[in-house]
């Protein structure tokens, strides 16, 4: 008797503005299964096309890329996206059916006539499993309601970010010698101390009873080197994370830092500090964060020229210089230098929108709030990197400011999880609070 052969249902993924704001290549990451684009969508996308925002410059891509596919005959039928992969159209909302989200949910909302675009596919296309795609959960639960497949979009998501949460290996029950012999030299052979734990880059503290040493593995060598607490100009690390990002952020050899953790554990603090240390190796240090509240249209609200209008979403940023001075009397030599730097534009301190297009070589470039970045963004930004550039990342990932991105999908998340263990890259999650004792109190209570 010959074996009966299934054939797997192929699907029509649906995708909705969000998810081409996201990710403008995520046309092309559903295998050999078709894409359906509302054309709701296209117009939303052309009001977004305007302005130099992350999304605008996405925007701007997709529409390129869709006009690319649509060739001079357009783009309202099925078109090929390529070899092994499916079909894409713009799908009108054409119903042929009783269902009817805008009777449901009421007329003149875009989400509403994007859920009847996918409703007219689930109606026509009856031999395909229509999936409606969104980072937005309200329009996926409004979906799902009125009977459509629909999920968040997954590409660049991380599936394990408990494991982020652990923090650093403690390893227990270490033979003394090798602690001692880390002490009395620095570095020995790792000879399988760290077991399955090994990772380049990766920091432990080891333990033998009552003594203990911090360390990293270094796997060019194959060794394990001890970590001092060392003082980065006047800041001495307060605990073992802290030392650990430390060592990461003055290591030559390491060009690409991630420090994660809650409000005031010190991320943005050291990441200066330690470029403040180093500063006769770059030519410039930048801080940059991304500003999430507004849009470039409500930036106009603001009084002064674009300076002025970022000066408030970078005043954590100035914060932190202003901490670092404090550490100084005025006459100081140390705190002139900080005042000179300013003045000469070899310490700057700006919005991220301002660094799109550069190319950035031996620069000390720090990002601060990282979480709130896509991937996309994430890659964009490395790759603006040159020789002699060292790049750091840091951000809560449990603290995301922007609607469609949540701890699994942020671009600092997917950044961790995409090079650890990578000989270039380190990641150090500080845990303990360093801000004050009311700043902890609501970290761990509210």
């Amino acid at each position: 008797m010959a074996k009966k052969t299934t054939t797997k249902q192929k699907k029509i993924f649906v995708l909705d503005t969000s998810v081409l704001l996201f990710d403008h290549d995520s046309i092309n990451n559903f295998e050999d299964n078709d894409v359906a684009i509302p054309i709701t969508v296209l117009e939303e996308l052309d009001n977004f096309k305007v302005g130099n925002d992350t999304k605008n410059f996405q925007a701007r891509e997709v529409i390129r890329s869709l006009d690319k596919l649509s060739g001079t005959t357009g783009i309202n039928d099925w078109v090929s996206l390529g070899r092994r992969k499916g079909k894409i159209k713009i799908v009108m909302s054409n119903l042929v059916n009783g269902r009817d989200a805008e009777k449901v949910y009421g007329h003149g909302k875009n989400d509403h006539k994007i859920i009847n675009a996918a409703i007219t596919l689930a109606d026509t296309e009856k031999d395909k499993h229509v999936v409606m795609v969104t980072k937005d959960i309200n329009l996926r639960l409004k979906a799902k309601a009125i009977g459509l497949t629909s999920e968040d979009y997954l590409t660049g998501k991380v599936k394990d970010v408990k494991k982020m949460a652990d923090g650093f290996p403690v390893l227990e029950d270490i033979d003394s010698a090798v602690i001692n012999e880390l002490y009395k030299k620095g570095k020995i052979e790792e000879n399988g101390v760290l077991g399955q734990q090994k990772q380049a880059n990766g920091y432990y503290i080891l333990k033998s009873g009552k003594d203990s040493v911090l360390t990293r593995y270094d796997a060019a060598d194959e060794m394990i080197e001890r970590v001092e607490k060392e003082y980065i100009y006047s800041i001495k690390p307060r605990n073992a994370e802290q030392a650990f990002a430390v060592n990461a952020l003055l290591n030559d050899e390491i060009k690409l830092v991630a420090l994660q953790g809650v409000a005031g554990t010190g991320k943005t603090l050291l990441a200066l500090a330690s470029a403040l240390e180093q500063k006769n190796k770059y030519s410039q240090i930048i801080l940059a964060r991304p500003i999430i509240p507004l849009s470039n249209r409500d930036i106009g609200y603001l009084p002064g020229d674009a300076e002025d209008k970022i000066s408030p979403y970078m005043q954590p940023l100035w914060d932190n210089l202003k901490f670092i001075k404090s550490q100084f009397k005025s006459t100081e030599k140390k705190h002139k230098v900080l005042d000179e730097m300013e003045k000469s534009g070899e310490l700057s301190i700006t919005a991220l929108a301002f660094i799109r297009g550069r190319s950035l070589s031996n620069v000390m470039f720090i990002i601060d709030e990282a979480q709130n970045l896509t991937p996309h963004e994430i890659k964009t930004i490395i790759t603006r990197a040159g020789q002699g550039t060292k790049v750091v990342f840091t951000g809560d990932i449990n603290q995301i400011d922007t609607p469609y991105m949540d701890e699994e999908s942020n671009g600092l998340t997917y950044l961790i999880d995409r090079l650890k263990g990578h000989p270039l890259f380190a990641s150090v999650r500080l845990e303990k609070g360093e801000r004050s004792e009311l700043a902890n109190l609501a970290n761990e209570l509210l």
